[in-house]
């Protein structure tokens, strides 16, 4: 049996994007330039050409939530990250998803542990409640208990498949905190909703309160995100982190 790996992090990786200010701007003013457009698409003309009107349309747009030019634009991550992690991801049906298949190949024996820093006790009522640390005493035992269970739950799988038992079935012993992987694409859009629901940050319009782990997988592609659309990433922040 392969080594038992434990993680406290989470993988995101920007495989690949066509996304750029240019591309909001060149999308929106075909509402009133029409095919003249197509002039500014076959000359490349970059966001940067004009700076402040640039930053003034897209503050427009963000501000009085003209969405649709948000859309012209594709961003692909690589998530590495664990299973309950990911059904949280595709309950947003904005982007698309490509995942590793337990059926066609054997999961790797790489689990998931909250670090010494993540918070694990939840004080409040559903809907207004507040995660805080642990004693040191719950930490080790998070610690213990995920530890020995992810060891028995791939120990059994292994036994299965080596019995011959195919992998579709093999796998259903498994914990959710044990690692998968996928390609998840989407436009700036669908991201700033994704952002604005699994992100905390103050200043927001509306409030979120994300479970840490897919907090984690947003703070990491919002950081890709910023650097490939500063603008847009500035008039987000700017009207209360809303999607448009």
């Amino acid at each position: 049996m392969s080594e038992i790996k434990f993680r406290t992090d989470v993988t995101v990786e920007l495989v690949r994007a066509s996304a750029a200010d240019s591309d909001v701007l060149f999308a929106a003013r075909v509402s009133t330039q029409g095919e003249q457009t197509l002039e500014s698409a076959a000359a490349n003309v970059d966001a940067s050409d004009n700076e402040k009107a640039s930053k003034g349309l897209i503050n427009y747009l963000m501000r009085d939530r003209h969405g649709s030019p948000f859309e012209h634009n594709s961003m692909t991550f690589y998530v590495q990250a664990p299973i309950f992690v990911f059904r949280e991801f595709q309950r947003h049906r904005i982007a698309s998803y490509n995942e590793e298949s337990g059926r066609y190949k054997e999961l790797s024996p790489m689990f998931y542990v909250p670090g010494p820093d993540r918070n694990l006790i939840q004080v409040g009522k559903t809907g207004h409640y507040e995660f805080l640390p642990g004693t040191a005493e719950q930490v080790a035992l998070v610690e213990q208990e995920t530890r020995t269970t992810s060891l028995q739950a791939y120990e059994s799988y292994q036994r299965m498949l080596e019995a011959g038992v195919a992998r579709e079935v093999a796998r259903i012993v498994l914990p959710l905190n044990i690692y998968s992987s996928m390609y998840v694409t989407m436009n700036s859009r669908a991201l700033m909703n994704f952002l604005s629901l699994r992100t905390k940050r103050e200043g927001t319009h509306f409030p979120s309160f994300p479970q840490r782990e897919i907090e984690m997988c947003a703070e990491k592609m919002e950081d890709f995100w910023a650097e490939l659309m500063p603008y847009t990433y500035e008039a987000f922040n700017q009207h209360g982190r809303v999607a448009p």
